[in-house]
């Protein structure tokens, strides 16, 4: 018998049919209809936001950078300039794999690590949509054509002009100028951001740091039509950047040159202010290093070099180099003693050679092993006799002695546009309680007497104390800046928030006017006088010098002991010293200069300061000590 078969039911499989097609058809209308919907949605009720987002990717507004102000001396001779320089950019919204383009970028042009962790860093920073980040900097002309032609594989790269700092005279200014440098995540956050917009560089140093509001200018504005990749195709408005504002400082190139001559191959500093106006004519320190090193980023070899070497060519001795100031103080400690009344300037002293607070105490020796015999204060000053200061010290104590400091400065930054100058501390009865929680004992009178003990200066603050002594104490606070620019080679004009950015200290007065007189002169006495101790090096001068030498000890000796610089370690060798202003009459200059590990003031520090004074005042650019220090 034949198995059962099922008969088709024609009649339900056509209803079925039916159904399911009527539902498909409805399922298609419906998305039909959202489809119609979101059209409609999309190209009429929100019409005007995506045309104006559409407007905004072809049409966009991108920041200008502006020109910074260049740096001119006295003379208008140009200390910073600014130079193209070509830089190769990423724009991160055009580039899909950045690693394998990076690859691709290091067999066209050289990439070494470094540059590659700092373009990372930069990735990482904040920045405007489709702004490019820079990867190298300083491409040549080869490597320029070399990324050009392949443009077209490398959506995203571009290569940038902009301009760049540049210092002409290299190492000569570093340590006066400062350097500007690639700006950080951290100084972004103390900048207006939107003046900042399109500027890669900021001041990291000196005066391109403390002017960088002036020399940076106003950011510009230009609208571009672009294409979808990002490139320009036409600029259609710009507002142009307003440059920054040209300075001129009141250095002078020639004589910051011809005073870094004289120190070449030596740890030492100078610093050389005009007492008139405070106007600070050139700042040593050297040795140097070039600031164009910095500009665009320096490398990790050359940076160690300068890191590591022990001449510390980084530090800026100038201005914050703490030194004792040795006998250079002691015309401040005799305008003390004789304000005080502990001495007159025609008491004598008896000088065997040391000088002790009690009978068989502790001797505290002359530089002379054998004394001075009978000395007055033009002696005193003029031989550097320090068992004169150690009497006076003694007499009066520390008080006077650290009031009478600290109305010339000492402890204090009282200049007006060196933001590195470092204050120190002015040593006093309190000072030491406070800080070394022990009273103040007499024996560090007679240190502090002659500028030894707990006594130290930065040059500057030597040279402006001199300064001072010059204008028989009318105050001058040292600044660099002499004036902007309203154009190139016009006279420069004041700028007012320099000159009130800081109260001038008060004029040191005197209860006897006369006591300006007797320092001043036994100051020349060092330099004329038949005793001095730069007898030898003012004889010859067509004008008078006031000067005061100064040695000062690097390691300690012990009480007996006789100092021989041959047998200690050139570095553990004593510091020389000197300070001066000339013509005595009517000052025209006043010097400090500290030569590390130099020996006498009067030796080594003496004839240099002489020949920066006769450039200055005559004139005289020949370096006569060629071969003789």
């Amino acid at each position: 018998m034949a198995p059962f078969e099922r008969l088709k039911d024609y009649s339900r499989e056509s209803i079925t049919f039916t159904n399911r097609a009527a539902i498909a058809f409805t399922f298609v209308v419906l998305l039909m209809l959202v489809l119609i919907g979101r059209i409609y949605y999309l190209q009429v009720i929100e019409h005007d936001r995506y045309a104006a987002i559409s407007e905004q990717n072809r049409v966009q507004l991108q920041p200008v950078a502006p020109r910074r102000g260049l740096i001119y001396d006295r003379n208008g001779v140009l200390l910073a300039d600014n130079r193209p320089n070509f830089s190769l950019t990423l724009l991160k919204e055009e580039i899909g794999d950045l690693d394998t383009t990076l690859a691709e970028l290091g067999q066209l042009v050289e990439l070494n690590a470094r540059d590659i962790e700092r373009f990372r860093k930069r990735l990482q920073q904040r920045r405007r949509p489709y702004e490019t980040v820079p990867l190298r900097f300083g491409l040549s002309e080869d490597e320029i054509a070399r990324v050009s032609l392949n443009y077209h594989r490398l959506p995203g790269i571009q290569v940038e002009a902009d301009l760049v700092r540049y210092y002409p005279h290299g190492a000569s200014l570093v340590h006066a100028l400062g350097y500007v440098g690639r700006i950080n995540e951290r100084e972004l956050t103390q900048v207006d951001d939107k003046n900042y917009a399109a500027t890669h560089y900021i001041g990291k140093l000196g005066i391109e740091k403390f002017y960088e509001g002036v020399l940076h200018g106003q950011v510009g504005f230009q609208k571009v039509e672009t294409n979808a990749r990002g490139r320009i195709l036409r600029v259609l408005e710009r507002q142009d950047p307003v440059p920054g504002v040209d300075l001129q400082l009141s250095l002078d190139l020639r004589l910051q040159q011809f005073a870094e001559t004289l120190l070449v191959g030596r740890r030492a500093a100078m610093v050389a202010i005009e007492p008139e106006s405070g106007e600070i004519l050139a700042l040593v320190s050297t040795p140097s290093y070039d600031p164009n090193l910095f500009v665009t980023g320096i490398s990790s070899k050359d940076y160690n070099a300068l890191r590591d070497s022990p001449d510390l060519p980084l530090f800026n001795r100038s201005l914050r180099g703490s030194y004792p100031p040795a006998s250079t103080i002691k015309p401040v400690i005799a305008l003390a003693g004789l304000e005080t009344g502990a001495i007159t300037a025609e008491d004598r002293v008896w000088d065997p050679g040391f000088y002790q607070i009690t009978q068989n105490g502790r001797r505290y020796r002359d530089w002379k092993r054998w004394g001075h015999g009978w000395v007055n204060l033009d002696d005193a000053l003029a031989e550097s006799c320090d068992v004169w200061f150690y009497e006076v010290g003694h007499k009066m104590g520390v008080d006077p002695m650290s009031a009478m400091l600290g109305k010339f400065g000492v402890g204090e930054d009282t200049s007006l546009d060196l933001p590195e100058a470092l204050t120190n501390f002015l040593p006093s009865r309190e000072w030491k309680e406070g800080s070394r929680r022990l009273p103040w004992y007499p024996g560090d009178s007679i240190n502090m007497s002659i500028g030894q003990g707990f006594l130290v200066m930065t040059p500057l603050q030597m040279a402006t104390t001199t300064a001072v002594i010059a204008n028989r104490g009318r105050w001058v606070q040292p600044r660099m800046l002499q004036g902007v620019l309203a154009e190139p080679g016009g006279e420069p004009q004041p700028y007012a928030p320099m000159l009130n950015r800081k109260e001038k200290p008060a004029d040191v007065v005197l209860k006897q006017p006369a006591h300006w007189d007797q320092v001043i002169d036994g100051m020349v006495s060092v330099m004329h006088g038949t005793k001095g101790t730069a007898r030898r090096v003012g004889a010859s001068a067509s004008y008078r010098i006031a000067g005061k030498t100064g040695t000062a000890q690097v390691v300690g000796i012990a009480q007996d002991a006789v100092y021989d610089a041959e047998s200690l370690a050139e570095r553990h060798r004593d510091h020389a010293l000197f300070v001066a202003f000339a013509p005595v009459e009517a000052p025209k200059i006043a010097v400090a200069l500290v030569v590390e590990n130099g020996g006498g003031g009067s030796s080594t520090a003496a004839p240099i300061a002489r020949e920066v004074m006769d450039a200055w005042l005559t004139g005289d650019f020949i370096n006569d000590l060629e071969g003789k220090l």
